[in-house]
């Protein structure tokens, strides 16, 4: 007697000991499917990201070590082949040359000057400016976008406008006539006295820093909890003890951005200094970062290409220390 054949059973997994046989995960057929798309999802990835690191390979890093190298050799841009001369360029430029020491010296002066004004008088002017801003009930956007005014407006319009107000005959001088205070006045200009033109520089440079720093001065007020300010009026703290107390403090990270942006751009920036005074009247407002495109771009075909990529080198290790002290403040604050 036959008996009917019994249906395959699946193929089943080896059970442990003691364990009822439990049947395999059916084939799907698409074994090794996702990691071959992801596959194409990386190389995909890979392509699009390929055009920016390129060029800034190509912008950047090469910029980067073909001027570290320039600033090691004698060059005028045109001569086919470098003259290599080693340390020779910051010897130079520090203290061995006679025709470009001293001015060097002359122009740190000044950044000294700069970097020292600047920072402290925008904490000075944008923390109450932001104060004030923030306690006002109406039209406060109107108003945060009139003191934003100077940031966004074209900065070589804005600095022939304040060359045309500092003159002779500008609006400062007629002001100040006006008012019986004609003796404050300057018959050459603001920007003609070597007495005036660097600390009306530093003026000009302040009013275009201020926005910047008093928005983020306003962005860490609106963030401060108002039960904090509420418990200092409690124990009986009045306007200016409250913000000198406990506002001040609590902004502290802020203000410490705010110094480091204006060290920063007080070091390296020129461009306010090489429109309105180039540098004058009798280089009492020469400062670095002018110094450095003098020596790059207006010593006709004199091999200074070298000494100006070296004198950006400087101003890169003084930006870097800089910095690195001004984390370090910030690590020991927190």
């Amino acid at each position: 007697m036959t008996t009917a054949p019994r249906p395959a059973l699946a193929e089943t997994v080896a059970p442990g000991r003691g364990d009822p046989p439990r049947p395999a995960a059916p084939a799907t057929g698409r074994r090794g499917g996702r990691p071959r798309r992801r596959g194409y999802e990386a190389v995909s990835g890979y392509l699009f990201v390929a055009p920016a690191v390129i060029l800034f390979a190509v912008m950047g890093l090469y910029t980067v070590g073909y001027g570290f190298l320039l600033s090691f050799a004698r060059w005028n841009g045109f001569a086919p082949h470098w003259d290599w001369v080693g340390l020779q360029n910051y010897k130079d430029l520090v203290w061995q040359n006679p025709a470009y020491a001293p001015r060097l010296h002359h122009a740190a002066v000044h950044t000294l000057y700069v970097m020292i004004a600047v920072p402290l008088l925008t904490v000075l002017v944008s923390f109450p400016l932001a104060v004030l801003l923030n306690s006002a009930k109406r039209f406060q956007g109107v108003l945060r976008s009139v003191y934003f005014v100077p940031y966004v407006t074209s900065g070589i319009a804005v600095f022939f406008a304040w060359q045309y107000i500092l003159q002779p005959d500008g609006a400062v001088n007629t002001v100040l006539g006006s008012l019986g205070m004609g003796s404050l006045s300057q018959p050459q200009g603001w920007l003609g006295n070597p007495h005036t033109a660097l600390p009306t520089m530093i003026v000009v440079t302040v009013w275009g820093a201020v926005p910047v720093a008093m928005l983020l001065y306003l962005t860490g007020l609106q963030g401060i909890d108002r039960s904090v300010l509420e418990a200092s009026q409690l124990d009986g703290a009045g306007w200016w003890r409250t913000n000198v107390s406990v506002v001040w403090p609590l902004v502290r990270p802020i203000t410490s951005v705010v110094v480091l942006l204006n060290l920063r751009d007080s070091l390296q920036g020129f461009q306010t200094f090489l429109v309105m005074t180039n540098g004058g009247p009798g280089d009492h407002t020469n400062v670095l970062g002018l110094e450095a495109y003098r020596l790059a771009f207006l010593k006709d075909l004199a091999p200074t290409l070298g000494l100006a990529s070296a004198l950006g080198w400087i101003l890169f290790a003084a930006a870097l220390v800089i910095a690195l002290i001004n984390l370090r403040v910030m690590r020991s604050k927190t």
